[in-house]
């Protein structure tokens, strides 16, 4: 992959451009940084929700069929997705369409319409896709285990809101939002794809798109430093046939240099069909469908998570299994080989690769990381990264998470009784 060129335009942009000779799409990404944890209770919902408004029309296509039909008419792809940090929109398409897709884009982040009628027909919307996460267990449990780490704050919220609050939003709570998040300075644009040769072009038209988007100091959000001294459970009852689960333990944040270690461990744990866990509790006793684990991270906290779908009846054993590959890991009993080190590293490098085949991967790869980090690691350096991790990293790494005061454990299921999974926790 051709090296980035990265610049700060006159009013704070970051413009990315990545050129990927062998590749004849192009995906043109904007990505802000804003997302539900920049919100208050009263308007919890409405970062998710303008990312929905940004493409029911803007000034030069007033319509959402137009914002559409425009794209369709050259077979392109767009989206866009939230984050409790940032939030993206992005269009994928051929190469030699970039100029149309970088117009579409500024249009809708510079002027979109916001009206009021189109407004309260997606609430509707909105409010059935929060119902279907909810009826969506394997989906729905990281955003009760978040709220289990994190509380009542703004990382605890769900991103999506609640019903209630959905409705009560209104046209002026968009425009004061946009006003306070939505400006250069706290937004990336990338382009990567099939540009070689096309850069300076490409400069030039988003500067002269971009340029009337004007410099403001933006909003801050609130700092997560939670303590824990105990375990923690939620349980969140729902008639099921399979219980779902998130077991885990609170880690490092995306700027704490262990990540990379954690990383690695998440998925000699359970990263593939040959993890530990994957081998421990489906394989070998039959407990789960789905086992697997992550190193989830923002800024300020992090955490590592398994998450599985259980047998209802046998969920405690589930449960002493998986607690018992985390403390093992810690003591040494089940300490980490190199061969499984090594294994594991290629693993995240095999993965890194394949993802990294598709344009709209590399534009969020490289922008997320100048979003949030201000810096960027490129595909080789953070494999070098990876390959750095050794045997003593793991093991400090599980020694330090794996503790059984901190474990943490959320389900959906049909249970009620708490105090029966904390003392499976205690």
């Amino acid at each position: 992959m051709t090296t980035h060129n990265i610049q700060t335009l006159a009013n704070g942009l970051k413009l990315i451009l990545i050129p990927m000779p062998h590749v004849k799409s192009a995906t043109v990404l904007v990505m802000v940084g804003a997302g539900s944890r920049y919100e208050s209770k009263e308007i919890n919902g409405l970062s998710h929700f303008l990312e929905h408004m940004a493409f029911k029309g803007s000034k030069k296509r007033p319509t959402a069929q137009m914002i559409s039909s425009t794209i369709d008419a050259i077979g392109g792809e767009f989206n866009a997705f939230t984050g409790k940090d940032h939030t993206g929109f992005y269009i994928k398409a051929r190469a030699s369409d970039v100029p149309l897709l970088i117009d579409v884009l500024s249009d809708m982040i510079l002027n979109p319409i916001l009206s009021a009628d189109e407004i309260e027909r997606e609430k509707g919307v909105i409010i059935e896709e929060i119902h279907m996460y909810e009826d969506t267990p394997m989906r729905h449990i990281g955003d009760i285990y978040e709220e289990l780490l994190y509380g009542n704050t703004p990382l605890g919220w769900d991103t999506a809101g609640k019903p209630e609050i959905i409705r009560s939003i209104k046209r002026d709570h968009f425009v004061d939002y946009i006003d306070r998040h939505y400006r250069p300075n706290n937004a990336v644009m990338i382009v990567a794809g099939g540009i070689t040769k096309d850069e300076l072009r490409i400069t030039n038209l988003v500067k002269k798109q971009l340029n009337p988007w004007q410099k403001k100091i933006t909003s801050a959000w609130e700092n997560n430093s939670p303590q824990q001294v105990q375990p923690a459970v939620k349980v969140q009852f729902k008639d099921t046939q399979q219980a779902h689960m998130a077991i885990g333990v609170r880690a490092y944040s995306m700027l704490d240099p262990r990540r990379f270690a954690l990383q690695v461990l998440a998925t000699i744990m359970g990263g593939g069909m040959s993890s530990r866990l994957f081998i421990q509790v489906r394989e070998r006793r039959g407990l789960a469908y789905y086992v697997h684990a992550s190193a989830d991270q923002y800024l300020d906290v992090g955490a590592f998570t398994t998450q599985a779908g259980v047998d209802v009846k046998r969920i405690d054993e589930a449960i002493k299994v998986i607690i018992a590959e985390y403390l093992g890991a810690a003591d040494g009993t089940f300490a980490v080989k190199a061969e499984e080190l090594t294994k594991a590293k290629e693993y995240l490098k095999g993965k890194s690769i394949l993802e990294l085949e598709d344009s709209r991967s590399v534009a969020a790869f490289y922008g997320s990381q100048e979003l949030l980090k201000r810096s960027i690691l490129t595909p080789d350096e953070l494999m070098a990264k990876y390959d750095s991790v050794t045997v003593a990293d793991i093991h400090a790494v599980a020694k330090n998470i794996f503790v059984r005061e901190k474990l943490n454990l959320a389900i959906i299921g049909p249970f009620k009784d708490e105090e029966r999974f904390r003392k499976l926790l205690n």
